[in-house]
């Protein structure tokens, strides 16, 4: 006589990666930190990658809801969206209308630095 194993919902749950299509709490990744069983169901605790603080509890089924919900870590890029739009001043410091340093030339981007308006104490 054989004896049936009990086989588990959302096996590879604990540990998995979430984006959400909309900002939840803040958020958009997260990660499954721990599952629990109540009944039939089964609910994922989830922690927002970028503030441990935030973190909730989901039906797991939710989670193939693919209009909510997708697998891993994805750029709104990869979502086939776009980030809200930033000025370039707030996003690099610099005014609106000048362009960004140059970075293949590391002594230009010296140039487009602040200097010091008193001289800066040495450590050594």
């Amino acid at each position: 006589m054989k004896k049936q194993v009990k086989r588990q919902k959302h096996p590879h749950l604990l540990s998995s990666k979430w984006t959400a299509k909309e900002k939840t709490f803040g958020w958009r990744h997260f990660q499954v930190v721990s599952r629990k069983n109540e009944a039939s169901t089964v609910f994922a605790e989830m922690v927002a990658a970028c503030d441990p603080a935030v973190s909730f509890w989901i039906n797991a089924q939710s989670l193939k809801d693919r209009q909510r919900w997708q697998p891993g870590w994805k750029s709104l890029a990869e979502q086939g969206r776009t980030a809200p739009e930033t000025k370039r001043s707030e996003v690099q410091g610099l005014n609106a209308g000048q362009d960004a340093p140059d970075s293949s030339n590391p002594g230009k981007m010296r140039e487009n630095l602040p200097q010091p308006s008193a001289p800066v104490p040495s450590i050594m």
